[in-house]
């Protein structure tokens, strides 16, 4: 085997069966080690760990970019360092973190040598193009397009000039003009007809999407049309994003039951091979569905799993995010940022308040030091009254208002008695007090209900009275109950708070 050919075919790769181009990669990296080629090695390995991370382990291969990277630097190997800049940038897009993706394409087009292949150059302008639309530099990405296709147009390869037009014609959909978008799309055809193929599932899904954009949904269907006869060497991603595009304009075009059996495929694929976020957006989409058929009851239930399931996906992301971060890295700072994902992670967008992945993490630890040190702990869930009443008769705005509000007084009052507070979802609080027993619990908490309602309301919703209803149990009766137990009980208070006329505290 002739190894640098064997990685420079690999490294300039347009297709996308995975399976045979980790093999090959795999042999590479074999060969590579026989010859004592270490630079050869690398290069073998940073193919390897991109098809894992195409594969969805994104932890192993930010390692190995990352100890490519390393060595690279510490042997000033610009052409390894170039590679593994690129890699980089394409881990920290999928990752949202489109300042860190930008960067690193900077580096990867900065330092890639003028002896590299033509097609190499072609896909790191492409990946710097993305950065910069990504970061909201249209007009640079524009450019260095326009340079990728023009290497492409030189050395005759049309397939790169496919891949250039299929990101530049996204990059415009993004950007609002679709105009622009379309005439990419006429020259993504002749490149096509040109090469003498069809177009692959990942370009028909780009054209269909503009075609929804421009309201063609019979055009985007037909684009679409096949996808139960796609071959299995195409990427898990791709089909299932394929199968959404298809479902929007079926369902733009009023095919419901066409949209269905298309949004039951994505949603098949998305659990076969784990694609969380895509699932996510499965699920945006069934809610639609149902209510474009009129079943709004079961749309709105279906927005609420689509809700939670959005901000699962965003703490993970920040968690990914961290651990890459940390990865990258490990100096002060990035141990600084990496704790800062994490604190974003256990945080509620809307208050600041910690949300209900913090708690899950801290109130157990909380119970048991404080069953250690043979102390009471005071668990307390708070709901506001007639929040509903708020958002239909002022707006959602208003109510976002309120909670903030409420959020910055239970805050304060948490933070006075050497506590937390979280916001466990909706206009549901839960108050954690450590050291306050049964008897000293209730005159405690009603001074936090007085607190709410006494608040200066009348700016943000008027004539409206804004108060809570508080459950609340004491761990001093309840010595060997655990999390569930507690907020169960706290639960049942609460309810009972709500049944006898809301806007007061029920702890015994």
């Amino acid at each position: 085997m002739d190894v640098a050919a064997e990685l420079d075919d690999l490294e300039n790769h347009e297709g996308h069966d995975v399976a045979a181009i980790l093999a090959r990669a795999c042999a590479a990296a074999e060969a590579a080690d026989r010859l004592g080629d270490v630079v050869l090695g690398h290069r073998a390995r940073l193919v390897q760990a991109d098809m894992r991370r195409r594969e969805g382990d994104v932890d192993h291969a930010v390692r190995v970019f990352l100890t490519t990277y390393e060595w690279a630097q510490r042997h000033d190997c610009r052409p390894l360092l170039a590679r593994s800049h690129f890699h980089l940038a394409l881990t920290c897009h999928y990752l949202g973190d489109h300042a860190a993706s930008l960067e690193h394409a900077l580096g990867a087009v900065e330092l890639l040598d003028e002896k590299a292949p033509p097609g190499l150059r072609i896909i790191h302008l492409i990946r710097l193009a993305n950065s910069l639309a990504e970061n909201g530099s249209t007009d640079q990405a524009r450019e260095r397009y326009r340079q990728a296709e023009r290497i492409a147009v030189e050395i005759g390869d049309l397939t790169r000039q496919l891949l250039v037009l299929n990101n530049l014609a996204y990059t415009e959909l993004e950007a609002g003009k679709a105009g622009t978008a379309l005439a990419a799309v006429d020259r993504m055809y002749r490149a096509a007809a040109a090469i003498g193929r069809d177009l692959l599932i990942v370009e028909r899904d780009t054209v269909a999407n503009i075609h929804i954009s421009a309201g063609r949904y019979a055009e985007a269907e037909a684009i679409l049309h096949d996808l139960d006869d796609a071959p299995n060497w195409y990427e898990a991603h791709d089909l299932a994003d394929a199968a959404l595009t298809l479902t929007a304009a079926q369902r733009h075009a009023g095919a419901l039951d066409r949209a269905q059996h298309s949004l039951d495929r994505c949603r098949q694929v998305c659990t076969e091979h784990q694609l969380t976020s895509v699932g996510v957006r499965v699920m945006a989409e069934q809610a639609e569905l149902h209510a474009a058929a009129g079943d709004f009851p079961a749309a709105f239930a279906e927005y609420k799993r689509f809700h939670a399931a959005s901000e699962q996906l965003r703490s993970a992301q920040q968690e990914a995010k961290a651990r890459a971060r940390q990865a990258m890295f490990e100096t002060a700072e990035a141990r600084r940022d990496a704790e800062r994902y994490r604190e974003q992670a256990r945080r509620d967008p809307l208050t600041g308040l910690y949300n209900r992945r913090f708690v899950d993490e801290r109130l157990p630890d909380a119970l048991a030091d404080a069953a250690a040190a043979g102390r009471p702990v005071t668990v307390s869930l708070l709901d506001l009254d007639h929040f509903k009443r708020i958002n239909d008769t002022l707006s959602h705005d208003t109510g976002d208002r309120v909670l903030i509000a409420v959020a910055e007084v239970v805050s304060a009052f948490a933070a006075g008695t050497g506590g937390f507070a979280a916001r466990m979802g909706g206009e549901e609080f839960l108050l954690v007090v450590p050291g306050a027993s049964a008897d000293q619990a209730g005159p405690l908490l009603d001074t936090i209900r007085l607190r709410v309602a006494g608040h200066r309301w009348q700016p943000i919703t008027g004539d409206l009275p804004v108060t809570v209803s508080i459950g609340s149990v004491s761990t001093d009766p309840y010595a060997a109950a655990d999390q569930a137990d507690l907020l169960a009980e706290a639960d049942r208070r609460l309810y009972a708070a709500k049944h006898a006329g809301r806007n007061r505290v029920v702890h015994a």
